[in-house]
């Protein structure tokens, strides 16, 4: 499909929405594979491409956070070394992607994020970026996190969620700022594996991830500051949408190809 000024709009103006998507909550990907694959990106590729926008919107978010001191620079690498192993490793493995198991992996995450968030009641204080208590099963659960990113990375974000939310009693905002440091982190080494096997559409993911820098840097400077709260209802918010495009309640791909069908 040439790239028409309609279509540059249509990836900057989604990449805007996804890098506040996922900046506060995740799941933006979802969007993003849906937009490439309705302009004719085979789901390898799309799924390659959606790299170039989560490293540019990852390490945006990241700055910010490092420069307000809301992240914990030395927890954040060192969970991202088991991460990185991890994804590349399944980054090597995601040239053919099973829909099926895609679909059920993102549906138990997704259900249990928003059982999570729906019930729990523990008023947790905000963290502010001091030191974070490591344990030896983190690492573990970080190389998983970097297999299932590197393979698929749709959903990526709420397991990352599930996980500091979970085992490390961490708060929604500080979850979702570590989250997107360990992302940036390990990202660009999937990003390397699909440039290698020529599943990178270049100019795609360079639009959209201009967007992506909009949105995350938007998310970062202002949303962030509305609180807990408020992160804690957009999360449930995204997850119940993300759930009704799984189970096909409703279908974002259709509403994508609506829009291409207006230009």
């Amino acid at each position: 499909m040439a790239l028409s000024w309609e279509i540059i709009v249509l990836l900057i103006a989604s990449g805007v929405l996804v890098g506040i998507i996922n900046t506060l909550a995740g799941g933006g990907s979802i969007l993003t594979i849906s937009i490439f694959t309705a302009m004719g990106l085979p789901i390898t590729t799309a799924n390659g491409t959606n790299r170039i926008a989560v490293v540019l919107q990852n390490l945006t978010a990241s700055l910010t956070f490092i420069r307000k001191r809301m992240l914990d620079v030395k927890a954040g690498l060192l969970l991202s070394i088991p991460t990185v192993v991890g994804n590349i490793v399944g980054s090597m493995l995601a040239a053919r992607i099973d829909e099926r198991i895609f679909k059920i992996c993102m549906g138990v995450v997704l259900t249990l994020i928003l059982i999570y968030m729906v019930f729990d009641r523990h008023n947790r204080i905000y963290h502010g970026g001091h030191g974070l208590k490591l344990k030896p099963w983190h690492y573990v659960w970080f190389f998983l996190i970097g297999f299932y990113g590197g393979y698929i990375y749709i959903g990526l974000g709420y397991v990352v969620l599930a996980v500091t939310v979970w085992t490390m009693r961490l708060d929604i905002i500080t979850a979702n700022i570590l989250k997107g440091f360990v992302i940036f982190v390990s990202s660009p080494f999937a990003l390397l594996v699909f440039m290698w096997n020529d599943q990178v559409a270049y100019l795609y993911g360079l639009l959209h991830g201009a967007g992506n820098i909009i949105g995350a840097f938007l998310a970062s400077h202002y949303a962030m500051g509305w609180g807990v709260k408020f992160v804690r209802i957009f999360t449930i918010v995204v997850v119940v949408v993300c759930l009704a495009d799984l189970v096909g309640w409703l279908s974002m791909a259709d509403g994508v190809n609506w829009l291409l069908s207006k230009f």
